[in-house]
């Protein structure tokens, strides 16, 4: 199992950043690799990634999300692996930092190898450069999805 932790600080309202984050069909548009997600409902999503010419389809399940702060969220089922927390910090009136940690355990051969070669590190770190970027480019009001989610409560798949 990898952990990769990353932090970056956009020039854009915390609510802004939080409400961008949460919508997680945009995605693509800043992860390498992220081809689709489809959110399912308001705690799983459906993702297609392809990573190292290998595609995997696997689902996510948020298991806390608080409002401004932070959205936790684990891999269910399926070969992936993964687990991460992506946390907002208000610097100020106009600067959020948005920081991301996710433990990823590689499967297969070819995500074993990306990993040992810190590919999937880079990658994730890239993810939040463009995430910056592609929030400071479009800088528009964002309308997220503003409900809490706690650990334990049942989901609609539940």
């Amino acid at each position: 199992m990898s952990t990769v932790k990353e932090a970056v600080d956009v020039a854009v309202p915390l609510r802004a950043a939080y409400d961008q984050w949460t919508q997680f069909e945009e995605f693509p548009q800043f992860m390498e690799g992220v081809e689709e997600v489809t959110q399912l409902d308001d705690r799983h999503n459906h993702w297609t990634t392809r990573i190292g010419g290998v595609r995997r389809e696997f689902d996510t399940e948020i298991v806390d999300q608080l409002v401004d702060d932070r959205i936790t969220w684990r891999s269910v089922g399926g070969d992936t692996r993964q687990s991460g927390s992506v946390r907002f910090e208000r610097l100020d009136d106009l600067r959020t930092r948005v920081e991301l940690t996710m433990d990823v355990e590689p499967a297969g051969l070819a995500e074993k190898g990306a990993d040992a070669l810190g590919i999937i590190d880079r990658r994730v770190k890239g993810d939040m450069r463009r995430f910056k970027e592609y929030m400071e480019r479009e800088a528009g009001d964002t309308a997220g999805w503003r409900g809490r989610i706690r650990p334990g409560d049942p989901g609609p798949m539940a």
